[in-house]
């Protein structure tokens, strides 16, 4: 484990020059957080309307038939 400490430390010393050079007052989420975004916004607006066309195949209506004889038939019985 000393070997994985040695390369952190060195990966640090490379990135620590890096950072100084950001303006901490001007961080921006950039071209790449735009691209997210916008790829997040396709996907729930896909997602959206899938689920509207298939919530526009249900059958929400039961029939009569089976409607009732399910309700007696799964009841239980009551014993008095």
């Amino acid at each position: 484990m000393p070997d994985m400490s040695a390369s952190a430390s060195l990966a640090m010393t490379h990135l620590v020059p890096l950072a100084k050079e950001l303006d901490e007052d001007k961080v921006t989420p950039g071209v790449l957080g735009f691209v997210v975004f916008a790829v997040m916004a396709l996907a729930v607006w896909a997602l959206m309307k899938s689920m509207n066309r298939h919530m526009g195949r249900v059958d929400f209506a039961e029939s009569e038939d089976s409607g009732a004889g399910k309700a007696e038939a799964t009841a239980p019985e009551k014993r008095g």
